[in-house]
């Protein structure tokens, strides 16, 4: 009888076991709230949407003339993994050879997998520059604004802020924490690399059993943990700085910031004053244009402010305000809020980005590093912020700014993917699917067929964290977990590592990608730099091989001692932040000396551009595209928890009952979502939880076209990118805006179209 083995997963710690062709899994024993997204793993092992074999594009293959054109509708060839590497290894070879490294695109996003060495954006950069390098992308979707706009104002990203808060200062010290874009529990679910123990519900009842406040500003009700009964402040969406000001013109004029910590740890505040009380442009942010603007009544903004200067207080600024027009403004708007308040460095008060939007965000630091594979160094100077991708495929020598800099687009010929599906992160799918037929050739390493796989030339079968032995290991989490191969690989599924060591060997790169380890000896080679750093702290340190055999091992913890904000507090001089000035840079003469006049010296209220004049006559819905709650972005969209939640195939979408009243919708009608940008169809939930005027559609249904030849596709299974805008949030960060979209919504009457994106893919023999 099979026994279980210990895995880790994004989703937590685990143990399973394979037996008649089903895997049964069980969550860690040390974990108090494990999370409902385990139950998608099981189905990796049968699904009929992995890929089974190398397939290659029959328009690619057959060389025919603008077969690019055809991505996307094109069917496919199963070849045999000899002929797959030869075509990839001499494709390879031609671009390197004809257009050098800097017409490579090394495209990934690091969520494929919670081990450390089968880490496919790992690997696939490694390989690469191997190779001589190529073009990378910087930041992420998720912090694209937040991770340029705090190094200007705190100083290095995940350095100050993250590392400043813990929940359990917050569950013996905060007296109120108000949360812009809330705390959403669903989103603690998962971390990269895993979580040993999900403790975020019991530190927030912990904190709430003594009393603490909590006040969610969110368009959605349960963007908080119901258990802690926040007080709801249902904002309309994208307002949240007009609402800042709001608080901070209040805490101004009544007197209640704390002038002696701005003198001392701050800069630019009086700048940023001039323009709060109407010196500088003749408005006043007073409560009442606030509440004009974001929906949220006078009496609440001022009560909430002075609150506010009377607690231990905590401000909050959650990834999706970020992911929307002008993304850097709360982000700055909420550290100067804080700075107001003065209370940065104090136990459970002050400030933090994102607290709530990972697992081990807020949990205290590991004592030791991990082991981490090394990537080697990319010669290539070229790069693109993540969420730019279509405009640098549409637009090779393009200008664009970024973060001071004046930069072009390359000339990308070749795109090589592995780890990550764009079609789900990224926005307005249509566009993408015109820049993705702009490549000359466009290789993907995939587990299954979404609609990445479906848009390449090249694809790849690899391997799940299910079908390898790996070490699972994350920032903040004291678990180490021995991951077991559970499963062999299904079908002809290769690991990563395998795959480019035999693409390496035929281009003559073997020995440097590999150094002529096996992959088994690699994980004894990257354990060696956390048990050596064990050892030297006089702590356990296992050889490799008893680790493996134990199947788990504890990481001692830093002690909370409040961590850089807290020796900011105690001595600005003897630890200044890494700010030109030292200090907190509530006006930043670097970000007015670059002359944007879409993200100037100090915070601002901007208007959304999400929205054009017609759209707001023509699409009066906010729809908000959130996070799921049913599985992490789109991964493993087909396993059994992912589709209970389904609705007659079709993701749900959540609408206001008074807004579906208007328009005939009933609950679980087939609905249509549709802009200027495109459509898609999902079924309609109505919920009191959703502000009026707004509507909530997740994130990671996996994009399915009614026709895979139409130029203007409506996606039949209810991907919300399909009517996002892909812009920037500004010239500083162009992150991503892909939170907030309008719409309209009407009932759909025709014939209901089958999802079968899900269904074993069909091909066709060579000819």
């Amino acid at each position: 009888m099979n026994v279980f083995k210990p895995h880790s997963s994004h989703w937590g710690a685990f143990s399973g076991r394979y037996e008649n062709g089903t895997l049964e899994i069980k969550p860690h024993p040390g974990d108090p709230h494990p999370s409902p997204l385990l139950g998608n793993i099981p189905a990796i092992a049968n699904s009929d949407a992995r890929i089974r074999r190398p397939a290659i594009r029959r328009g690619w293959l057959e060389g025919a003339p603008g077969n690019a054109g055809k991505r996307g509708a094109d069917d496919y060839v199963e070849v045999s993994w000899q002929e797959a590497v030869d075509h990839v290894g001499k494709e390879l070879q031609r671009v390197y050879t004809q257009h050098g490294p800097t017409a490579v695109f090394g495209g990934s996003y690091g969520w494929s997998s919670a081990g450390r060495f089968h880490h496919a954006q790992s690997q696939v950069h490694r390989f690469l520059n191997v190779l001589g390098g190529y073009v990378r992308s910087v930041n992420t979707y998720s912090s694209g604004a937040a991770s340029v706009i705090i190094p200007h104002v705190l100083g290095p990203y995940d350095t100050f802020d993250r590392k400043s808060v813990t929940w359990d200062a917050i569950e013996r010290s905060t007296e109120l924490v108000v949360a812009f874009g809330g705390m959403a529990i669903k989103n603690a679910d998962v971390h990269g690399g895993g979580i040993g123990a999900h403790i975020v519900r019991q530190k927030l009842s912990g904190a709430s059993a003594r009393g603490a406040r909590f006040v969610s500003v969110s368009p959605l009700k349960d963007d908080f943990p119901a258990e802690v009964s926040a007080e709801w402040q249902p904002i309309i969406p994208g307002t949240d700085v007009a609402l800042m000001l709001g608080l901070a013109h209040v805490l101004a004029t009544e007197g209640l910031h704390d002038r002696e910590f701005l003198e001392r740890y701050t800069v630019g505040y009086d700048r940023f004053e001039d323009y709060l009380l109407g010196r500088s442009d003749g408005l006043p942010k007073t409560a009442e244009w606030a509440s004009g603007i974001c929906g949220i009544d006078v009496a609440t903004i001022e009560e909430l402010a002075r609150a506010m200067a009377r607690s231990r207080t905590l401000v909050t600024v959650s990834h999706s305000l970020q992911r929307a027009d002008y993304g850097e403004q709360p982000v700055w708007m909420g550290i100067v809020l804080a700075a107001m308040l003065g209370q940065m460095g104090l136990d459970g008060g002050g400030y933090s980005y994102s607290l709530g939007a990972l697992g081990n965000i807020g949990k205290r630091q590991l004592a030791v590093p991990l082991p981490t594979f090394g990537q080697f160094k990319n010669p290539v100077p070229d790069f693109i912020p993540v969420a730019r991708i279509a405009d640098m495929l549409l637009n090779p020598g393009g200008a664009y700014h970024y973060n001071g800099q004046a930069l072009r687009y390359p000339d990308i010929r070749l795109v090589y993917w592995a780890g990550g599906n764009p079609f789900h992160h990224h926005q307005d799918l249509n566009r993408l699917r015109a820049a993705f037929k702009r490549p000359e050739t466009i290789i993907v390493h995939e587990t299954a067929w979404t609609a990445t796989a479906r848009h390449a030339d090249i694809v790849l079968p690899a391997t799940t964290t299910l079908e390898r032995d790996d070490i699972g290991a994350a920032d903040r989490d004291d678990l180490m977990v021995a991951m077991k191969k559970l499963i062999e690989p299904v079908g002809e599924a290769r690991d990563d590592y395998d795959i480019f060591s035999e693409i390496a060997r035929t281009l003559g790169k073997f020995d440097a990608f590999t150094e002529n380890r096996t992959s088994r000896e690699w994980l004894s080679f990257l354990f060696e730099t956390t048990r050596t750093a064990l050892d030297a702290g006089g702590y356990d340190a296992p050889d490799f091989e008893t680790f493996w055999q134990r199947g788990e091992l504890r990481l001692p913890l830093r002690s909370d001692e409040g961590g850089p904000a807290t020796a900011f507090r105690k001595d600005p001089s003897a630890s200044p932040l890494q700010t030109p000035s030292g200090k907190i840079e509530i006006f930043s003469q670097t970000i007015e000396g670059f002359g944007y006049d879409d993200c100037r010296g100090h915070p601002h209220w901007y208007p959304s551009r999400s929205a054009s004049v017609s759209e707001n006559s023509d699409y009066p819905l906010h729809l908000v595209c959130n996070q799921p709650h049913q599985r992490l972005h789109s991964q493993l969209d087909y396993g059994d928890f992912s589709r209970s939640t389904k609705i007659r195939d079709r993701e749900p979408v959540r609408i206001n009952p008074a807004d579906a009243a208007r328009r005939g919708i009933k609950d679980g009608d087939i609905i249509r979502l549709f802009n200027e940008r495109g459509s898609c169809l999902a079924a309609a939930v109505l919920s009191e939880d959703v502000r009026q005027g707004v509507m909530q559609l997740s994130t990671g249904a996996w994009f399915e076209p009614h026709d895979r030849h139409a130029e203007n596709a409506t996606c039949i299974h209810g991907n919300p990118n399909i009517l996002t805008r892909d812009i920037g949030t500004s010239k500083l960060a162009q992150g991503c805006t892909g939170q907030i979209t309008r719409v309209e919504a009407e009932r759909f009457v025709d014939e209901l179209p089958p999802v079968r994106i899900f269904e074993p893919m069909v091909f066709e023999p060579s000819r």
